[in-house]
């Protein structure tokens, strides 16, 4: 039997690859002779610099960037086994999670860092970058990158404009004598599951903006700072980005990437599956195994799960998903590819127990699972 092994990472519990071992081990111990073909996968969130290094046998490039406040943090980024390739989540430089509550303030956080790992990847020579922009801290549009690269953001006296979204109302001119000449042969592909464009009221300040740490205040200051940005970025270099789907993500650095590196946004999902190959290896397969944390009726707005099972179905595999979790309304996913949903629970616990027990857990349902499609007719 051939199983292709495509999980999700457990949060808080196991990584994508440390719950693709445990099935394989679960399997083994029912069928030796079993071929297991591991695809650690991810949907562009958290975990998908990780689960795409691992799938690609890859590997883990830590540098020193400039945070969401510009001090010096710890920052990293993956290239994939073919070497052309580096794989980046803002979030490692500009996320909210570096910045304590009592200091979050879009109106000062700024997209350097994630400019500085761009600049890292680039010195590695890769020639293609994906960019998962989940997380943010910032709501600068991206100006903070894009000044990492070389780039100038002038105010009407020449001068080049401090960090954060609260100076973007001061941009007068656009610079880019100066930008890394490798960004011309990059191509960016980008993480993007959500749709809000730069301004208005569903744009990145007024739905992001507060969770950032912005008062009603300071949401007005940004969106109209962005909506400025914008108008200047339209008058220099010809590209109109306010009202494109998904350019208010990351507090406008979709936006950012789409105006100044020709970036392209994408489901993070299906960019997971092509750079992982997943479509290739599961031809062949005779049953297919994902899973996350927890499924239910989200599952099926591009989780991994959900991606996984319509790759699966195109070739009429059966798709088993394991989850720590199963939540409401998951009936709708068997009508997209999953075949049957097990929960890896064996007995009511605490949460805490359940995250340390994951790898164990995971082993014990995959063995039980591999019992049942093991039975001779």
């Amino acid at each position: 039997m051939k199983f292709v092994l495509a999980p999700d990472s457990f949060k808080e519990s196991m990584t994508a690859k440390e719950a693709a071992d445990a099935m394989e081990r679960g399997i083994k111990r029912v069928i030796k002779d079993a071929e297991c073909i591991k695809v650690p996968m991810a949907d562009g969130g958290e975990g998908t610099v990780q689960s795409l290094v691992d799938a690609t046998f890859g590997e883990i490039i830590n540098v020193k960037v400039l945070g969401p406040l510009g001090k010096e943090t710890e920052a990293s980024f993956g290239i994939l086994g073919d070497g052309s390739t580096a794989v980046i989540e803002m979030a490692s430089a500009s996320g909210l999670h570096l910045v304590d509550k009592s200091e979050r303030n879009p109106l000062l956080t700024t997209t350097y860092g994630t400019g500085m790992l761009i600049k890292a990847a680039l010195d590695r020579g890769v020639k293609n970058i994906l960019i998962g922009i989940g997380g943010s801290a910032t709501n600068d549009g991206g100006a903070g990158m894009i000044q990492a690269l070389g780039a100038k953001l002038l105010d009407e006296n020449q001068k080049e404009l401090p960090f954060g979204g609260g100076s973007l109302g001061n941009l007068k001119d656009i610079d880019l004598s100066n930008l890394d000449p490798r960004l011309k042969d990059l191509k960016i592909e980008v993480a993007c599951d959500v749709t809000n464009p730069l301004t208005g009221e569903n744009g990145a300040s007024h739905v992001f903006g507060p969770q950032k740490g912005a008062t009603l205040e300071m949401v007005q200051i940004l969106d109209k700072n962005l909506a400025h940005y914008s108008a200047v970025i339209k008058e220099k270099l010809g590209k109109d980005i306010a009202n494109e789907p998904g350019a208010g993500a990351a507090g406008g650095l979709g936006g950012g990437l789409m105006a100044f590196l020709n970036a392209e946004l994408k489901r993070g999902i299906d960019l997971v599956i092509k750079f992982t190959g997943l479509e290739e290896k599961v031809k062949g397969a005779d049953y297919v195994f994902t899973g996350e944390g927890s499924i239910d009726f989200q599952t099926i707005c591009g989780k991994t799960p959900y991606g996984v099972s319509a790759t699966a179905k195109k070739h009429g595999i059966p798709v088993i998903a394991f989850a720590g979790r199963i939540g409401d309304k998951v009936e709708v996913l068997y009508d997209h590819g999953i075949n049957a949903i097990i929960g890896i629970l064996p007995e009511a616990m605490t949460l805490d127990k359940a995250l340390s027990q994951g790898t164990e857990n995971m082993e014990r349902a995959a063995e039980n699972i591999a019992r049942v499609l093991n039975i001779k007719k």
